[in-house]
């Protein structure tokens, strides 16, 4: 597929001048320039964490989660083991049988798997470990990640699928297995709808992990625990590759589905200064290889953090 796909709107440009938030001097076509020379359109919000001076482009709307839903998951778990309501030392097993389809951790593994429940939470973030997720999640329970989600006023962030309803649902939508590349079929993806998958926006994203960088999603030991987990993930091709510096920290989560890659991370310099950055894209290309739409999401963060840096 070449060009846009018209079936994705325009983005919208929202004023990044608007009453209590400094307008960056990298301005919206600017921003809108870089995302559509990647091939993407995007949304970004990034914040300094502790002064709460902000960036925000298309901020507000909302947007599939993918992966990224994996977050509010880590922090209601850490919340529970708090409570006493779990032990994150216990260990499960979880058979071949109970699997979900994915490219790594236990999904990619052949035979039963005896892991503790802390164990399941580090390969859900840092590999992005499907089955991992859906073992946990079906412990915690949607309810109570939402409930706290309302607790920390971030209600348009909500956790309604498993990972393996969420692959079940792509392979009925489109009456096929992976890959999904016809712009008619991603045009009927219910995972491509925030309205009816798991969804968040680029601010709350990034406002759930400042919650986590000031102890404040849980317990401060909890949350020194995240905070090692979430730099613990794997991938340096988004986020990541905006900071290419030895002593610039950069933690995250990546989210992936058909057209969309995001990632919402801290990116952290030796001075102390941190930044809670979340960027979300949908390419208008349905390939599966996009290193530009990957990459973007790597500058569009450096520009934002750069001009907070100011």
């Amino acid at each position: 597929m070449s060009g846009p796909d018209p079936k994705i709107p325009d983005p919208k440009v929202p004023d990044l001048a608007a009453p209590g938030v400094e307008a960056p001097r990298v301005g919206v076509p600017e921003l809108e320039a870089l995302f559509r020379a990647a091939g993407v359109r995007g949304r970004l919000f990034a914040a300094d964490i502790d002064t709460g001076r902000e960036v925000a482009y298309g901020a507000d709307e909302p947007m599939p989660t993918a992966s990224m839903f994996k977050v509010p998951l880590l922090v209601e778990f850490c919340r529970q083991a708090d409570a006493g309501l779990l032990d994150p030392r216990i260990r499960v097993t979880v058979t071949a049988a109970e699997r979900v389809s994915g490219p790594t951790g236990i999904s990619s593994m052949l035979d039963d798997v005896t892991i503790s429940l802390r164990d399941l939470a580090y390969l859900m973030i840092a590999v992005s470990d499907n089955t991992s997720a859906d073992t946990l999640l079906a412990r915690i329970g949607r309810d109570a990640i939402n409930a706290m989600l309302d607790g920390f006023g971030l209600a348009g962030t909500r956790v309604v699928h498993s990972c393996r309803e969420t692959n079940a649902s792509m392979a009925e939508d489109a009456g096929h297995g992976w890959p999904f590349l016809d712009s008619e079929d991603l045009a009927r993806l219910r995972v491509l709808d925030p309205a009816r998958t798991n969804r968040s926006t680029p601010r709350e994203l990034a406002g759930l992990l400042g919650l986590i960088w000031r102890d404040e999603a849980a317990s401060a030991e909890s949350c020194a625990w995240m905070r090692g987990v979430l730099n613990l993930q794997v991938w340096p091709h988004r986020l990541a590759s905006g900071f290419p510096y030895d002593d610039v920290g950069v933690s995250g989560k990546t989210g992936t589905l058909p057209t969309l890659r995001s990632e919402a991370g801290v990116v952290e310099y030796p001075d102390g200064g941190r930044y809670a950055v979340a960027v979300s894209t949908r390419s208008f290309s349905s390939a599966l290889n996009q290193p530009r739409a990957d990459a973007v999401i790597g500058t569009a963060a450096r520009m934002a953090v750069d001009h907070l840096r100011r």
